[in-house]
This record gives structure tokens, C-alpha cells and sequence, in this order.
């Protein structure tokens, strides 16, 4: 088998490669998406936190 081959899977390469694809994107959104969050709530907590101080 070639490289050529693997990659073509068969004639299904299309469809292989959006599943890997869409696969990875939501990963990737998995991690990124709480990090984003958590960053955002730490934000508007310190926010809080001045506007009490005052």
C-alpha cells in the first residue's frame, strides 16, 4: 500500500478526512472553549471585586 492509496482510502477520502476533520475541530473546541470562559469569569470577578472596593 501505498502513500497515495492510504490516502485516498479507498475512494472514501473525502468523507474519512471531513469526519478526522470535523473530529479535531471539536477537540480542539473542547479545550480552548473553558479556557476562554474561565479567563472571561476571572475577568468580570476582579471587575466585581474593584467596584465593591470602592
Amino acid at each position: 500500500m501505498s502513500l497515495q492509496e492510504f490516502l485516498a482510502m479507498g475512494g472514501y477520502a473525502f468523507y474519512v478526512w471531513t469526519s478526522y476533520g470535523i473530529c479535531l475541530v471539536v477537540l480542539l473546541a473542547n479545550v480552548v472553549i473553558p479556557i476562554i470562559q474561565r479567563k472571561n469569569f476571572l475577568r468580570q470577578q476582579g471587575l466585581k471585586q474593584k467596584r465593591q472596593d470602592l
